[in-house]
């Protein structure tokens, strides 16, 4: 489990070094998952303890919010002054978002063909 959990923090970790020392114009997290990706297809075995340790933070991916929202506490002159904007971009870019998809979603099974498999009842 160790290894697994080194392993992301090293591909996190150059993807840190990656995006200050050459300058990459991505998220350091970004980097590290292109990383990690690259470094899964190079070494092609089970990884059973990455599968493990992925699903684990993704079970708790919540508790990952936590920093965020306490750190929300601290920035509260500027929530007072851009709250409102904040919260209708945020609304807005939500909405649009899953209208964009929802349309790619039936463009793409109207060009393919392959709906939803039709639902039988009794």
């Amino acid at each position: 489990m160790i290894d697994a959990i080194a392993l992301l923090f090293v591909c996190l970790g150059l993807g840190e070094c990656l995006h200050r020392v050459a300058g990459v114009p991505l998220p350091p997290s970004v980097i590290g998952l292109l990383a990690l990706l690259v470094w899964l297809a190079a070494v092609r075995r089970e990884r059973p303890m990455l599968q493990s340790v992925s699903g684990w933070l993704t079970a708790h991916l919540s508790l990952m919010f936590v920093p965020a929202a306490v750190g929300l506490i601290d920035e509260g002159p500027a929530l007072a002054r851009y709250g409102i904007g904040l919260v209708v971009a945020t609304t807005i870019s939500t909405l649009l978002t899953m209208l964009v998809t929802v349309s790619v979603f039936r463009f793409v099974v109207k060009r393919t063909g392959s709906g939803p498999a039709p639902v039988v009842t009794a």
